[in-house]
């Protein structure tokens, strides 16, 4: 069995003409010859029929546990070959990874650009520098003070663009007089119009005989004492950042690898190939050696960015988060899109093999289709603006939601381990539901071509 299906993946096609064809129930030579014509070119419905390796059934060859997974290995490996060599596999997942890198890159140009802006104060005006400074830490902004020796330097450090604005007193002491180059910046001038009103308060204090600095300690001290009834949990916005990516790219690989599995079913059974494959291989074989194939490729697309968006992530400071719990939310999220992965192409192989033809695969696969879409749409919706959400919460133990909605909440921190092991125990018991169920359905409704196969019919294989 093994046999005639590594010859079937790997023996080139023989000349038909070279050989007469002489169609015996049960000849391995023809199988093989067949099903290596089908593994290189579509065989058109006039090469299939009866003879050589169509009539034989991999059912009564015997084959072991040995047997089985060499032939698993096979078809997954034939899987994964043809998808590495696809153009638009190579297209996107190039283009995937480069997203990721400029996203993080341009964040951190932006995000690490300087906003510090500098002021230039005469050296007899230096009790102001304090209060300027005083007066950015109150409005979050950062404010540096170069000391000038008289005004005429203060001027020049501004044209040359050594400051963004010369600050001092004016005669009156009633407020500041700002030299800039051509524009005050808002932020600055928010903090120089609170620095000039504490200058002028403290003047009136000192014409009135008070001391400007036992009142500034006073208020420097006054402040509001806040009682919190219901403290909120605090979300670290790395953690909330990283979740809802997990779970975007977990819906992205989902909803692009998942229809490939029903398309791939499609192709040939409308080719007529998988009759020729199925001499050979067992429908459960070619099933989840499919699955496998797929599998693989999707894991290591995922894999590549996950590497190149934390690694760059960490590496710049966007992603402000200890390296061993980065890593860990990672592989977490790939153990969950692997759960994901194998549900849903069970479910989409199943689907696929339903109808012959590439026109009718929406009406069967716009049902997986839409849930994948939905705990998407709702994740990104509500999570945001409500990480403890009671609903998501819910909406997470489901098992076709899981996949997507157990990352994003499991990132952020807002679900407690009892819900994900409930979860995982919810979502390993249905991939089991549907290994036997989707396999059932695949192998009485892939060999069927022509009309739409009922799931009624492909469960009862009448």
């Amino acid at each position: 069995m093994a046999e005639e299906a590594d010859a079937a993946m790997t023996d080139p096609v023989t000349d038909d003409s070279a050989t007469p064809a002489t169609p015996r129930s049960g000849s391995a030579t023809s199988g093989r010859a067949a099903v290596g014509a089908a593994m290189v070119e579509p065989v058109p419905a006039a090469r299939t029929g009866s003879g050589g390796g169509l009539d034989a059934r991999p059912e009564d060859s015997g084959a072991g546990p040995g047997d089985s997974r060499r032939i698993l290995l096979l078809v997954a490996r034939r899987e994964v070959t043809a998808r590495l060599r696809s153009r638009a596999f190579q297209v996107t997942t190039v283009l995937f990874v480069v997203a990721i890198a400029a996203s993080v890159l341009i964040l951190n140009a932006v995000g690490g650009s300087s906003s510090t802006r500098t002021v230039a104060v005469a050296a007899a005006d230096g009790r102001q520098a304090s209060a300027i400074v005083a007066a950015a830490r109150s409005l979050d902004t950062e404010v540096r003070i170069r000391t000038v020796t008289d005004a005429a330097a203060g001027r020049a450090a501004v044209l040359d663009g050594d400051a963004d604005a010369f600050v001092r007193l004016t005669a009156a002491g009633g407020g500041y007089q700002v030299s800039v180059k051509e524009d005050l910046a808002d932020s600055l001038a928010s903090v120089l119009t609170v620095a000039a009103r504490q200058a002028a308060l403290e003047g009136q204090i000192t014409t009135l005989g008070g001391d400007p600095a036992t009142v500034g300690r006073a208020i420097a001290t006054a402040g509001v004492d806040v009682d919190t009834l219901r403290p909120a949990a605090h979300r670290d916005g790395a953690r909330l950042a990283l979740g809802l990516l997990s779970g975007g790219l977990i819906y992205i690989a989902l909803l692009t690898f998942g229809p490939q599995v029903a398309q791939g079913v499609i192709e040939e059974k409308s080719s007529r190939v998988v009759e020729l494959l199925l001499a050979v291989v067992r429908p459960w074989q070619l099933m989840a050696g499919k699955v496998a194939g797929i599998g693989v490729v999707a894991l290591g697309q995922l894999l590549l960015i996950g590497v190149v968006g934390v690694g760059l992530g960490l590496g710049t400071g966007e992603l402000d988060l200890p390296a061993g719990i980065a890593v860990g939310k990672v592989a977490v999220a790939l153990l969950w899109f692997l759960l994901g992965f194998s549900m849903y192409a069970l479910l989409f192989a199943a689907a696929g093999a339903l109808v012959s033809r590439q026109e009718d695969a929406a009406g069967v696969t716009s049902p997986m289709i839409a849930a994948i879409l939905i705990p998407y749409v709702l994740g990104i919706s509500v999570l945001p603006a409500s990480p403890d959400s009671g609903l998501i919460n819910v909406l997470a133990m489901i098992p076709l939601f899981a996949p997507i909605l157990m990352p994003m909440l499991i990132g952020i921190g807002s679900v407690a381990l009892w819900q994900v092991l409930l979860s995982l125990a919810l979502t390993l018991t249905l991939i089991a539901v549907l290994v036997w169920l989707a396999g059932r359905v695949y192998g009485n409704a892939v060999k069927r071509s022509g009309t739409r196969v009922s799931i009624r019919d492909a469960l009862g294989g009448t």
